[in-house]
């Protein structure tokens, strides 16, 4: 019996070295309960935002004076607004701009960060501080000033202009990182090997730094959309980021900013309140499960 069992656990961990890190992050990954129920809360609100159209019959965009501040009914489940617009419209259709303008924001960044993150530590010396110097620049400047800035410098604010001026203010953060992850690859043994044979750069970068840090990139990803729809939100709150009508869950909540509606109409501004918080809560728990997945000596179990 001692033998058999031996040879098992010698079986199991044989299996699990010829396993690649990708296969057992996505073990670690699906055994984490909160990042499966935050994946499956984002997934409602992404199927919701598709399906909008078919969710309701309304224009979120269009008003009716004849309808203004209608309470909750039949045919408007959330009421409508100060304008007579369906707050259920608003709700769901906003959920495209609030996700797109989060999820571009977040792929936008990311592009800048990694490229100039992956090139500052690889190469090192002038680039490097050269970098490193237009990051501390940014990083100097508070994040929000520095995106109002910008923002009231404009005339018209468009989705791709707002998505544009948050990630050329947030991407310092995400370059350090890289950085510190490539500078911490840069003198390993199989690193030096591929530069031994005649490997060139882009080779060694994509081939071997990239799969290296890719977790790290993952983890940081999934925050900074988290971040994103806060920001977002946030400037849309005090009237800085997408203009009306365009539905955000940020242009609902500045409903608020009116102490009658704070106080008598609620259905018009803790729905997408509750639609921010569920889907910051869900990415954040994704985040967190990648990072436990990726990395496990981080998981203070």
């Amino acid at each position: 019996m001692k033998a058999n069992s031996t040879e098992d656990i010698q079986v199991s961990l044989t299996q699990k070295h010829n396993q690649s890190p990708f296969t057992l992050a996505r073990k670690r990954f699906l055994k984490n309960k909160l990042a499966l129920a935050g994946i499956v809360v984002l997934v409602i609100f992404i199927l919701a935002a598709l399906f909008a159209p078919i969710l309701t019959e309304h224009d979120p965009t269009k008003g009716d004076l004849m309808l203004i501040e209608k309470p909750p009914s039949a045919d408007h489940i959330l009421g409508t607004d100060g304008s007579g617009r369906d707050n259920f419209a608003r709700l769901i259709y906003g959920a495209r701009i609030s996700l797109t303008v989060g999820f571009s924001a977040m792929l936008f960044t990311l592009i800048i960060g990694v490229v100039t993150g992956a090139v500052a530590g690889y190469y090192g010396g002038k680039v490097d501080n050269m970098i490193m110097r237009a990051a501390d620049l940014v990083l100097a400047l508070p994040f929000l000033v520095l995106a109002l800035t910008i923002i009231a410098i404009l005339e018209k604010v468009t989705v791709g202009i707002f998505v544009t001026v948050i990630a050329i203010t947030a991407w310092p953060t995400l370059t350090r990182i890289v950085r510190g992850t490539f500078l911490s690859l840069r003198e390993q043994e199989f690193i030096l090997g591929a530069r031994a044979i005649g490997a060139n750069d882009l080779r060694i970068i994509f081939k071997h730094f990239i799969p290296n840090a890719i977790g790290p990139i993952i983890v940081n990803a999934t925050l900074l959309m988290a971040t994103m729809i806060i920001v977002e939100s946030g400037l849309s709150f005090i009237g800085m980021g997408i203009p009306q009508p365009t539905p955000t869950w940020g242009n609902m909540i500045s409903e608020a900013q009116n102490i009658r509606i704070l106080r008598d109409h609620p259905e018009a501004w803790i729905p997408p309140g509750l639609a921010i918080l569920l889907t910051v809560l869900a990415i954040n728990f994704i985040g967190d499960g990648l990072r436990d997945a990726f990395d496990p000596k981080s998981n203070r179990r």
